[in-house]
């Protein structure tokens, strides 16, 4: 196997929306059959891989906007990326790991996964191990079921855990406003109260909405903001009663949909332009139920060598 004289790469890499997130009954093994259509959108992280001196290992820090509560261990779903493609190539990776985020922690945006793609994309490329979009899905499953998505981006379809990606047949260009949360929210949580929530109630096998798909094809913004739809909502909602008031304020400013990302507790609201965008943002932050706002367009790029 070759390995480069490059010495640093760096990845970029996008955070996520869920435009539906459906989730079926909870299984024996405790996880969930899932039917969502993700969204790449234009909130990043960059993550840089350089080599040290051998005998380092992989280390890790965490620099940009949001640091709080991210791990700068082996613990780290970035961590555990390299070490994974290590031990199935067999060879020892001695690289730091800077993880410059901007993507909220604990947002439902995938700021983790998408870490974790971007060193995916990184040792990829640093040790010249070419591997196909295939196999660096594959190693993304293994890591969580949103690190494929992250890998390729744009809009896209996903199955199982999440992890069974298709690509959606999507047109246009789609204008969003996130409300963040200054504390986040935990995933298994989330599944938890909705589990309790819809305890005796007899619930489908989950699928793809029709009205969503066709609304993405047309490139009609209308009709995907009226569309959006997250099982997990009423969930996070439940643990979060403030996230109510976020989505009632972005009802009354006019936002052409919105839904909780994810597991939350981000909010995101689907705009008709970037000037609905910034009277929406200004908006929210004068309303005093969001932490910060964030503007961004979807869908863009994966993760990508920069």
């Amino acid at each position: 196997m070759s390995r480069t004289n490059r010495n640093s790469v760096t990845v970029r890499v996008p955070a996520k929306v869920n435009l539906q997130l459906a989730v079926g009954p909870r299984e024996a093994d405790g996880f969930h059959n899932l039917v969502t259509v993700f969204q790449a959108i234009s909130i990043y992280d960059d993550v840089t891989i350089t080599k040290s001196a051998p005998g380092n290992g992989i280390t890790i820090s965490i620099i940009g906007d949001h640091t709080h509560g991210v791990p700068a261990d082996a613990t780290n779903l970035a961590v555990k990326a390299a070490q994974l493609i290590a031990d199935d190539y067999d060879f020892v990776i001695d690289a730091h790991i800077e993880v410059n985020k901007s993507i909220p922690v604990a947002g439902g945006m995938a700021g983790g996964s998408a870490d974790a793609a971007a060193v995916i994309v990184g040792v990829n490329e640093l040790y010249e191990l070419e591997m196909s979009r295939e196999e660096m899905h594959e190693f993304g499953s293994q890591l969580g079921s949103d690190v494929p998505f992250m890998i390729s981006g744009g809009t896209a379809i996903g199955q199982g855990r999440g992890d069974q990606l298709t690509a959606a047949l999507s047109r246009g260009t789609y204008h969003w406003v996130l409300a963040l949360s200054t504390v986040g929210l935990s995933t298994p949580a989330v599944y938890q109260e909705c589990d309790r929530l819809r305890a005796g109630l007899d619930i489908a096998a989950p699928q793809t909405s029709d009205a969503l798909m066709q609304s993405l094809l047309a490139a009609d913004s209308k009709a995907v903001g009226q569309a959006l739809h997250n099982d997990l909502q009423s969930a996070a909602c439940s643990l979060r009663p403030a996230l109510t008031l976020v989505l009632d304020v972005g009802e009354e400013y006019g936002a052409l949909g919105s839904i909780v990302s994810g597991s939350g507790p981000t909010v995101a609201f689907l705009v008709a332009d970037e000037e609905q965008g910034l009277d929406l943002a200004v908006a929210l932050t004068s309303s005093g139920v969001v932490g910060s706002v964030a503007r961004a367009y979807g869908p863009v790029h994966g993760a990508k060598v920069i």
